[in-house]
């Protein structure tokens, strides 16, 4: 039998050749239809190859959300090439990492974040680098700016390639196992992975998201949430275009310009994490902005406080909210709108797709009702694996495919998933992943501090803030701004210590390992 090609190449393509006049991304004030958007993509992908671009190489992605990323991904994927998107929040040394441990080939930079890596170029394998200009240029006027010479050589001009080239037709036959993604999630020892998402992942997490959303031809999405995340990319971003809707992209999110945009766009879907909800809730625009045709908002990153479902739904919005990792693409539960309110604060069912169980420290299934453990998942949404890290692979997917996700959490009697806790500590801030080993190997090298540790605390705004607990040197004193200013080379200004509490010594077991635990309760009230 025949297999479908799912790859995200070819039902792009197919998608605009079936629609070729419907609108396909809106991008400050600019609408592209598929069959636009989709000869970009080819030409974009003509150029790539010219410059050495082949099946498997590594093509990423730096800049904030833009018709760029999207194109680059498309047209990496005709070429059976890995798209890489990075966090456009990331420092020079953790850029320097992630594209080192990826081995990029081609990078795409826009303008605000050239300079990063032009700072660091020398210590990266980067062969062919390439400037965008996503301002009057898209969709194929204006200049073409966007090149220029950096430090260790010109850049070459985005729309400069596109408008040169012509579009490629033949491409290359891809498989659907075959790697289309690869994103970086922080690591527990403070190197990122690499999450390899194939296109059948992709494919299979869009089915899931169809099926939960009801996704229509005739739906407005708005994203506003980074791209680069799996939950900007692969919630509602990619499922549309697939469904033949449009994709609404902003830059980055603004609460106001979000609220406005809704009615003026016929918007009728958002993903988003917590704080942007509670933020286009707390704008003075909120009660008087027409929400009527708003069908569906989906929340994820962290739970949904149940004062702002409640103040949705006042609004006739029953947001939607799901349980998701980068590894899984995202799907793995989701809290449909039937039981937003009746199953507060739980992440919902799995979809039709994905298989969710319970197990004890000892691999034991945990049938029985509340009863906690570590959360598995197993179904064909669930990545290949890590890039370069077979050994962090093992531990993560078992000899069964279940992937274990190192969070703690239990099932009721209706089979409702919750999530109690993280056995990593990992802390979600505004809906990004903070790992505290990583911060805390970059604290202990402060000359002042003795001993840290990095807890999440609970925060009204952004989910969790990020707090750092010290104990200074003999005769030495720390203070916030001076941690936060040291630390600011190194890390991402959202994985910065937003409170500081210092004490004598931390608080550890008998093998040395820090009781954290101890740590939030006494700091968290």
């Amino acid at each position: 039998m025949t297999k479908a090609d799912v790859t995200l190449g070819n039902w792009f393509a197919r998608r605009a050749a079936a629609t070729p006049g419907a609108r396909a991304l809106t991008f400050e004030g600019a609408t592209a239809t598929y069959g636009q958007l989709r000869d970009r993509v080819d030409r974009l992908a003509a150029a790539l190859k010219d410059g050495g671009v082949c099946a498997g190489d590594r093509v990423a992605f730096l800049g904030l959300n833009q018709p760029a990323f999207l194109e680059t991904m498309f047209a990496a994927a005709r070429l059976g090439a890995i798209f890489v998107p990075l966090n456009f929040r990331l420092t020079g040394p953790e850029l320097t990492f992630i594209v080192g441990d990826a081995g990029v080939h081609t990078l795409i930079a826009d303008l605000d974040h050239q300079g990063v890596i032009d700072a660091i170029r020398g210590a990266l394998p980067v062969r062919v680098y390439v400037g965008v200009d996503t301002g009057a240029s898209w969709p194929g006027g204006g200049s073409g700016n966007g090149g220029g010479s950096g430090a260790g050589g010109p850049w070459r001009s985005y729309e400069a390639l596109i408008r040169a080239s012509p579009p490629l037709d033949l491409f290359e036959p891809v498989g659907s196992d075959a790697v289309a993604l690869i994103m970086y999630t922080s690591g527990t020892t403070g190197r990122p992975k690499g999450a390899m998402l194939t296109h059948s992942n992709l494919w299979w997490n869009n089915t899931n998201v169809l099926h939960m959303l009801d996704v229509l031809e005739t739906d407005v999405t708005l994203v506003a949430a980074p791209l680069f995340h799996i939950g900007g990319l692969n919630v509602t971003t990619l499922v549309t275009m697939q469904k033949g809707g449009e994709v609404l992209l902003f830059r980055s999110f603004d609460a106001g310009a979000c609220l406005e945009a809704i009615p003026r766009y016929g918007v009728t879907t958002m993903f988003g994490v917590p704080a942007m909800f509670l933020f286009m809730s707390q704008h003075p625009a909120f009660q008087s902005t027409d929400l009527t045709g708003v069908r569906t908002l989906v929340c994820g990153g962290a739970p949904l406080p149940e004062p702002l479902i409640r103040l949705y739904a006042g609004r006739g919005i029953l947001i939607q909210q799901g349980y998701g990792l980068t590894e899984t693409s995202p799907s793995v539960s989701f809290l449909g709108p039937d039981y937003a309110l009746a199953k507060v604060g739980s992440a919902g069912r799995p979809p039709l797709f994905v298989d969710v169980r319970v197990v004890d420290g000892d691999g034991r299934v945990l049938s029985e009702p509340s009863a906690r453990g570590e959360i598995c998942t197993r179904g064909p949404n669930v990545m290949k694996g890590y890039w370069n890290r077979p050994d962090a692979t093992a531990l993560a997917i078992d000899a069964e495919d279940w992937f274990h996700t190192g969070d703690i959490g239990y099932l009721d009697q209706d089979g409702f998933l919750y999530v109690a806790d993280r056995v990593k500590d990992m802390v979600i801030t505004g809906g990004e992943n903070v790992y505290p080993a990583e911060v805390e190997s970059v604290l202990y090298d402060h000359p002042a501090v003795a001993e840290v540790a990095v807890i999440g605390l609970p925060d009204e705004r952004w989910g969790e803030i990020v707090a750092a607990v010290v104990a200074p040197k003999a005769g030495q004193e720390v203070t916030l701004d001076k941690l936060r200013d040291f630390a600011a080379y190194s890390l991402a200004r959202y994985k910065l210590p937003s409170r500081l509490f210092v004490v004598d010594s931390l608080p550890r077991t008998p093998s040395g390992k820090v009781l954290k635990f101890e740590l939030r309760e006494r700091f968290g009230g």
